[in-house]
């Protein structure tokens, strides 16, 4: 769902997007709100979330370039163009060629997944990812761009092309039982991108992809 679909508000956030050169890594956020929410309700949730990150955090729009509901669901975060490397603010010290996605949701441990997300935050990372030709399964090096990161500024660290936000920022974020189930979102993301016998590299994204896609701001 795009931008306008969830009816963002555009007066709110800067005017001007800010890009990197590519993307090469992913990290997963959990929005620490509540899960028992019905699905057509979303929409309200993501304008609540982008007042509080606009208003509230100073972050010039939504934080992360995707979000995901327990239905599956895809949306436009931050505006600039869903194919477009856009910077975020979702990662201390990582926003500079990576794209964050957040599950919408708590998911502490023993907090189950819902599958119809986890295959869509894969489908997402791995068409996203694909863009540039990135293996979800491997492994890439960043650079921190502040001293708030888990690493000093100008300092090179090597994440997962899929990651946590607690891999690169002192949090417990995205929760436990996310963190547990990224190693299975990897792998299915690199059979998503064609990377087994079972499909051939450079399949066309999913249709909700495209359609975010021709909807995207």
């Amino acid at each position: 769902m795009s931008r306008v679909q969830w009816r963002a508000d555009e007066t709110k956030r800067d005017p001007r997007a800010h890009y990197a050169n590519g993307v090469a890594a992913i990290f997963i956020h959990h929005t620490d709100t509540p899960n028992a929410y019905d699905c057509a309700d979303v929409p309200h949730i993501l304008r609540n979330l982008y007042t509080g990150q606009t208003r509230d955090q100073g972050w010039g729009d939504l934080g992360y370039n995707f979000l995901v509901d327990r239905c599956g669901n895809i949306y436009e975060g931050r505006a600039g163009g869903v194919d477009r490397p856009v910077v975020g603010s979702h990662t201390q010290g990582f926003n500079q060629g990576t794209a964050g996605i957040a599950a919408i949701g708590t998911f502490g441990r023993g907090t189950k997944v819902p599958a119809p997300m986890e295959h869509a935050i894969a489908a997402l990372a791995a068409w996203k990812l694909g863009l540039r030709g990135v293996d979800p399964r491997s492994k890439v090096r960043l650079t921190s761009t502040n001293d708030k990161s888990r690493y000093p500024k100008g300092t090179s660290a090597s994440f997962y092309a899929i990651s946590a936000h607690r891999d690169g920022f002192a949090t417990d974020c995205p929760g436990e039982a996310l963190v547990a189930r990224l190693p299975a979102i990897r792998h299915l993301a690199a059979d998503l991108q064609g990377r087994s016998a079972r499909t051939p590299f450079g399949a066309a994204p999913p249709v909700t992809l495209r359609t975010l896609h021709q909807g995207s701001s």
